[in-house]
């Protein structure tokens, strides 16, 4: 009898909720996040009923997850990358956090996540996949460059053994339980928090540039920096942490909280914590200290927006909320007719036709009940979003010097130094709406089926 195979998507799970039960292990106060996140779902589904589930069923939200990462070269990324591919993860979008915070962040960012929508549906793992940028010299000058990257080519964040594994996951598409379980512990540990003594002196240089440079390139591993629950009512949940005595950052990031349609995604996290590490003294003696590197961050997810919709939300989302409520659409409707959301669109097929055509515009589609129209979940991240929380948990804003000039980085950068194609967000949610449009078309008789 052929080994039973373990397909991608459920590595994917299981890969998802070992990586949470380790880290409620190393960090308790995540399990309290997940426990109230999950209470506050509960409240919001009582309250709003099948109304509340419009974004994605109790039982999807509910597992949930995103983490975070970060690596020091193209090519740990890269290493990083052949690892989330076993699991059905892609390069998705391209995010630069060194000009998106008043801090040093000195990182450029894409998600690793399922780019299907079937697959988001089985498992909507991500993970949020950060490279430190050691040649841009506003951070770092040539010696520290020089020294940092010796350092980083010393280590090995990923063991071959769980590399080869991969491939073969990557290749056959799953992998028989023997292999899942060997590939799911190398895995999983592989992002857990290193007992190895951290070299005192060379940590405190570069952390005087960044606490996440530190966090990067001042350690022989990397880890999970963050794991995200998702929840429905984010503002509840800061009320009821903050309740349970855990101290919270300073705000929600990402759009305001009004009346009308939640959009693109409002995050926020309890502090990064003091925990115990063991430092290596310049003479080589150790020492008990502590850093604050790992915090609790959750998430509540809204309306993929489309090109538009964001330039629209870029525009308005430092202002205050009454330019918001006066310039942003306030219903479902007028996001997908003017063309500023991304929606699925089904047929009504048992409409009464009454001999009449079907108007050929998407609002008389919507208004005569041909059509309805399902939000599409936004699926990625907002770079500022994503500063602000790196910059409120930071003790320290760092060093940047404004006069030297940045490195450059784009999408096509990293596609290049990760060896595949980094998606555009975009262009991901633009066929899903177009598939479905091109359907309920058909449905309607106001295109012609395909013969394909």
């Amino acid at each position: 009898m052929a080994p039973t195979l373990l397909p991608t998507w459920q590595l994917r799970a299981a890969f998802a909720r070992r990586l949470s039960a380790m880290y409620g292990t190393e960090v308790p106060a995540y399990t309290t996040l997940v426990e109230v996140a999950g209470q506050v779902n509960d409240a919001a589904i009582r309250a709003g009923g099948e109304r509340a589930q419009r974004l994605g069923s109790i039982a999807r939200v509910t597992a949930e997850r995103h983490g975070a990462i970060r690596v020091g070269t193209p090519g740990e990324l890269c290493r990083a990358a052949r690892i989330f591919a076993a699991l059905g993860m892609e390069p998705v979008g391209f995010y630069d956090l060194r000009d998106a915070s008043a801090s040093a962040v000195p990182v450029v960012s894409t998600a690793f996540r399922p780019v299907l929508s079937e697959e988001l549906d089985r498992n909507p793992f991500r993970v949020f996949t950060s490279m430190l940028t050691p040649g841009d010299r506003r951070f770092f000058d040539a010696d520290l460059e020089k020294r940092l990257g010796t350092f980083l080519e010393r280590r090995e964040l990923f063991p071959s053994e769980l590399l080869e594994l991969a491939a073969h996951a990557e290749r056959e598409a799953g992998l028989d339980e023997e292999r899942a379980e060997r590939f799911l512990t190398l895995a999983v540990a592989a992002f857990e928090l290193s007992p190895e003594p951290v070299d005192r002196a060379w940590y405190a240089e570069l952390e005087k540039v960044s606490a996440v440079a530190a966090d990067i390139g001042g350690v022989t591993s990397t880890h999970i920096n963050h794991l995200t629950p998702r929840v429905l009512d984010i503002d509840d949940l800061y009320r009821r942490m903050e309740e349970r005595g855990i101290t919270m950052i300073d705000r929600i990031q990402g759009p305001p909280r009004w009346d009308g349609p939640d959009v693109l995604l409002r995050q926020t996290s309890f502090r990064a914590l003091a925990e115990p590490r063991t430092f290596r003294e310049e003479d080589g003696s150790l020492a008990t200290g502590s850093l604050r590197v790992r915090f609790g961050e959750v998430e509540a997810r809204g309306i993929a927006l489309s090109r538009a919709g964001r330039a629209l939300y870029d525009r308005l989302v430092d202002g205050p909320v009454e330019e918001w409520t006066v310039h942003f659409p306030r219903t479902e409707r007028q996001l997908a007719v003017d063309g500023l959301g991304f929606f699925t669109y089904e047929a009504v097929r048992d409409r009464p036709r009454d001999g009449r055509r079907p108007p050929d515009d998407l609002a008389g589609l919507l208004d005569g009940g041909w059509l309805t129209a399902r939000p599409i979940v936004y699926e990625d991240f907002l770079p500022r979003s994503a500063a602000g929380i790196f910059q409120s948990n930071l003790t320290d804003p760092g060093a940047r010097d404004s006069a030297q000039r940045g490195t450059h980085y784009d999408q096509h950068w990293m596609s290049e130094a990760i060896g595949r194609t980094v998606h555009d967000p975009f262009d991901l949610y633009a066929v899903q709406q177009g598939d479905s449009l091109a359907r309920a078309g058909r449905a309607l008789g106001l295109t012609e089926e395909s013969d394909a």
